[in-house]
């Protein structure tokens, strides 16, 4: 069960080769990834000189950012690796990112907002374009 649901060893025939679709998403959430190691990176600054209204707040948001930059720069390598575990927790994201986006709507945040929705929907319409999602259903096929 566990090698079906990695989608590795009973993948159908033929579909080893990772659709471009699944590797554009895949470069998308790795670059988003990275952007939320990069703000780790920007909150551990901030708490050591002095520039944080809260030097504490400002590590415990870094840990977290490290925790979730981690998370989904793994699920982009994963998907540029063709490894399928990967699309899901890129999915979440992308969910995420677009409440994100519209928050900043809501905000007069146009100019963040309008990239940041655009990438999410890329991203989300590369995970669910029909090559994508036929290379997806392969790797749970049990045709044996």
């Amino acid at each position: 069960m566990a090698e079906q649901n990695s989608g590795e060893k009973n993948a159908a025939p033929g579909t080893d080769a990772v659709p471009t679709p699944v590797r554009v998403a895949g470069a998308l959430v790795t670059l988003e990834g990275a952007l939320g190691l990069v703000a780790m990176i920007a909150l551990v600054v901030m708490g050591l000189n002095g520039s944080a209204q809260n030097a504490g707040n400002s590590y415990l948001t870094a840990g977290y950012a490290a925790i979730v930059g981690g998370a989904v720069l793994a699920a982009g390598i994963g998907l540029l690796r063709g490894r399928r575990w990967g699309r899901a927790i890129a999915v979440l994201t992308q969910l995420l990112l677009l409440g994100v986006a519209w928050y900043m709507i809501t905000s007069d945040r146009l100019d963040l907002a309008i990239p940041l929705g655009l990438l999410a929907l890329v991203a989300l319409g590369a995970l669910f374009a029909p090559a994508s999602t036929r290379w997806m259903a392969a790797g749970y096929d049990i045709a044996e």
